[in-house]
């Protein structure tokens, strides 16, 4: 008796291991292409003059983005979206933001551990996202913190922010 292979059936198949995303692979997937970030924008109405802006994304050729609603009906919540478009084409995004939010990518990553360079700015992302649990943004300290936090995680320093920062400017002075 002669076996055939049908594609459909094959719950080993690539197609189908991305049909039923598990925790593992979107680990191992956003070991290579997610982003934990963190921003602090000059917003004047804010009570200290800055927001600070954390978010979660995975950016995908929008030929790929299928895996990106994917993960969005997975954790539930976040939104996918045109990232950039140009020369190389159309990029989306899934996008995660809102403390509620991130408190649950935090905690599956706790979970589910990374395991490239970038577990390091997921930890760094992780502290941020307790301090601002505890409201520590709202302070100049907390703030501060924060930004020197940012300027471990990100390629390019805070500047914009670090440079209005009395604590910088005295710390400065005093050296």
């Amino acid at each position: 008796m002669k076996k055939t292979h049908v594609q459909g059936n094959n719950v080993m198949g690539a197609d189908n291991q991305q049909e039923r995303l598990d925790a593992n692979w979107i680990a191992g997937f956003v070991d290579g292409e997610g982003c934990f970030h963190v921003s602090i924008n000059k917003i004047p109405r804010m009570s200290l003059g800055w927001q600070v802006l954390p978010e979660f994304r995975i950016v995908q050729h929008e030929k790929d983005d299928k895996v990106l609603y994917q993960i969005k009906k997975y954790f539930g919540f976040g939104d996918v979206k045109i990232n950039r478009s140009d020369h190389h084409g159309v990029r989306k995004e899934f996008r995660a933001r809102g403390l509620e939010n991130l408190n649950k990518i935090v905690a599956f990553f706790m979970k589910y551990n990374l395991k490239t360079s970038k577990r390091k700015e997921f930890e760094i992302f992780s502290q941020i996202i307790h301090l601002m649990n505890n409201q520590k943004h709202l302070t100049k300290e907390g703030l501060d913190q924060i930004a020197q936090l940012i300027s471990r995680m990100n390629r390019k320093p805070l500047l914009k922010y670090l440079e209005s920062s009395e604590t910088i400017r005295q710390t400065r002075t005093n050296t």
